[in-house]
């Protein structure tokens, strides 16, 4: 029902409300009509208002506010600048208690709070304040005629409903915390911004505060951009609403996906200087990572830091600290060099063996505290961001030395096993796919050669196998005593991948002053089927002695037998680990 279509609830509405009347003036044209259908439209176009002023004054505001953090605060400041303070349920309780002056929304609305709190403010007196158009005479008269007086502003802050599934509440639970009244008056006065303010955090309150000191009034460029603030965070809340009910009911592809975040940071530029940046947080709990990271010194991260940082925890979180210390190194989203060790010094010092050209300049993930010992070695080459669950006081002083590099701390590791969703942006439109959580254990393993793989070949294959899912597309990977010996990443065929880790392998050996290639008595890992013997027999080339890979080609047989003639061990897995 359209306020004032109805005769009998305008008739009501006169005889209940008794706010303070405007001014009428002379009625506006006949409404519109729809340019295609021909039939009456209600209301006017955007052309048909006269241009609000710049300047408008707050002579109202309501409140109503579920969390209630600095409420008393925003409230003193209102009524000491002589606004009118109109609030709702607990919210109008806390502000009373504080000894100011402000009306229940009941008296101006005319009906109690109703249905456990459901309905108070879907009220025409309600909106019909927020909506109504000051200077549009055909709204003034109806405001008049029917007691509505202006809300001037809005400060509502919603039900915690993000809150309530991050702490796993229930179905209900969940339900019940979805606001309604608050999404639809933060709409309504947001589509009003020529005249009203609307506030969706204490902080916007802050600046219209700032600006009623300064001018007595809001300027009409801080109203907008205060609409477009509250738009985002309705966007958000239902948006967070629609992915939890699809996610409730087992739809893991609903017909309309939204997905929103959370300004973390601006960046410098984005991939390349002339391309412009953001990194964005989605909304709590978040995954433990870099959107979550305390950065302790160094310059601000750089879009491409925050894409390997991100790249190398993830990597590193596959390695429990509990049985092992894991060094990630990474560098343009790829590992130059990973692995494990009693302690993190050694772990790293294996890690930056494998590749100690490429490791410069890169991005180190640990998966433990960081201590003095590994801080020491790290701090002997350039290296552009760390990122550790914790790190030592001493660490850290070390670090305080080191004026470009960065140093993150999460409090914690992502979990490789929790579920969740990655995104991709294609022209037109957006990939989902949910997050590879994939992990191949020895029980898993499929061998299909005449002579199975030793105990230290299953952990070695394992292990590159681990790495290979983390390495971009065609993946091939050399490992031996939880150490990478050579990676080659991202080439269009996989002979080319084995060929170029093969080569690292060799290199690593020389410049660290070994008689042969690291890759000697090693497992190569393929993150796909080999489709040819000829990338299998490069790895025999090479020194490998055992491979593991999904399995699944055409030609399996072949690769079989190239195995066997070469005497080597080799297991398939049954899952593919492609990354592009």
């Amino acid at each position: 029902m359209k306020v004032g279509y109805h005769r009998g609830a305008r008739r009501f509405l006169a005889a209940r409300l008794g706010m303070f009347s405007i001014k009428e003036t002379a009625l506006a044209d006949a409404a519109p009509t729809h340019p295609v259908s021909g039939h009456p439209v209600s209301g006017h176009p955007a052309s048909g208002f006269p241009p609000a002023a710049d300047l408008a004054p707050i002579k109202r505001a309501l409140i109503s506010v579920s969390d209630k953090t600095g409420l008393i605060d925003v409230a003193t400041a209102l009524a000491a600048l002589g606004v009118e303070l109109v609030s709702t349920g607990g919210t109008q309780a806390a502000i009373a208690a504080a000894g100011l002056a402000v009306k229940d929304i009941s008296e101006l609305t005319g009906f109690p709070e109703m249905m456990d709190g459901r309905v108070k403010t879907l009220h025409p007196v309600v909106h019909g304040g927020l909506l109504g158009v000051r200077d549009a005479p055909e709204h003034v008269r109806a405001m008049g005629e029917h007691g509505i007086g202006g809300i001037d502003l809005l400060y509502v802050n919603l039900y915690p409903f993000e809150e309530t599934v991050a702490a796993g509440g229930d179905f209900a639970a969940c339900v019940e915390n979805i606001d309604i009244g608050g999404p639809a008056m933060i709409r309504s006065a947001a589509k009003n911004h020529g005249y009203v303010c609307v506030c969706t955090e204490a902080g916007d309150v802050a600046e219209v505060v700032s600006a009623l000191q300064a001018e007595g009034a809001t300027s009409l460029a801080l109203r907008k951009r205060l609409a477009a603030r509250a738009y985002a965070r309705t966007a958000a809340y239902d948006a967070a609403i629609a992915a939890w009910f699809a996610k409730a009911i087992g739809d893991t592809a609903p017909a309309r996906k939204t997905f929103t975040g959370s300004l973390i940071q601006t960046t410098r530029y984005g991939e390349n200087a002339h391309q412009s940046a953001a990194f964005y947080g989605f909304a709590r709990p978040r995954r433990v990572g870099v959107a979550t990271a305390r950065q302790l010194q160094g310059k601000e991260l750089s879009y491409n830091n925050i894409n390997d940082t991100d790249a190398a925890f993830e990597l590193v979180a596959e390695f429990d600290p509990a049985e092992s210390a894991a060094v990630a190194i990474i560098k343009h989203a790829n590992p130059c060099g990973v692995a494990l060790g009693d302690d993190l010094k050694t772990a790293y010092l294996r890690a930056l063996q494998c590749d100690p050209v490429s490791a410069y300049g890169g991005i180190i993930a640990v998966n433990r505290r960081l201590d003095a010992e590994a801080a020491r070695e790290i701090v002997s080459i350039f290296t552009e961001v760390v990122i550790a669950p914790d790190a030592d006081d001493e660490a850290i002083a070390l670090f305080a030395n080191e004026k470009n590099l960065r140093l993150l701390l999460t409090g914690g590791l992502p979990d490789p096993r929790a579920e969740g969703e990655t995104f991709r942006s294609v022209s037109g439109g957006f990939l989902v796919q949910s997050r590879d959580i994939a992990r191949v254990t020895a029980s898993d393993l499929k061998i299909v050669t005449k002579r199975p793989p030793t105990a230290r070949e299953v952990e070695d294959m394992l292990f590159a196998f681990t790495i290979a899912k983390h390495t971009k597309s065609n993946a091939v990977i050399y490992a031996k005593d939880g150490q990478t010996a050579g990676i080659g990443a991202g080439q269009m065929n996989r002979r080319d991948s084995a060929r170029i880790a093969a080569m690292r392998a060799a290199e690593a050996a020389e410049a660290a002053g070994l008689p042969q290639s690291l890759a000697k008595g090693s497992a190569c890992a393929s993150d796909a089927f080999f489709p040819f013997p000829d990338g299998l027999i490069q790895a025999v080339e090479a020194g490998a002695t055992a491979v593991i890979q999904p399995g699944g080609s055409i030609r399996d047989k072949r690769v079989i037998a190239a195995a066997d003639a070469a005497g080597i061990a080799m297991a398939f897995t049954g899952v593919r680990v492609f990354r592009h």
